[in-house]
């Protein structure tokens, strides 16, 4: 396997696996945001990668205005969306 279809393997299932879940527990529960936040730091293990995923964004947020800004690139919102929606998996 070359290193594109690794990389595009990679993107496809950061965009899925966490659609997949985040749309099971939309579906379970609605936008209930309190019940969200409990299930997300319900034990360390799981404050823990959620922390990890958090500051991670954070990183990739700072990454990807500091570029735009430099480059001038067009479509920030769609870096933004993809941030926001599926996060660092597929920004």
């Amino acid at each position: 396997m070359n290193l594109k279809r690794l990389y595009l393997a990679i993107a496809i299932l950061g965009t899925i696996l966490p659609l997949y879940l985040f749309s099971q527990f939309l579906l379970e529960n609605g936008l209930n945001f309190p019940l969200f936040l409990r299930h997300m730091l319900a034990n360390d293990i799981a404050s823990f990668f959620a922390w990890d995923v958090i500051i991670s964004s954070l990183a990739v947020i700072t990454l990807v205005l500091t570029e735009w800004n430099r480059l001038r690139m067009k479509n920030l919102w769609l870096y933004a969306l993809f941030n926001l929606t599926i996060g660092t998996s597929r920004a």
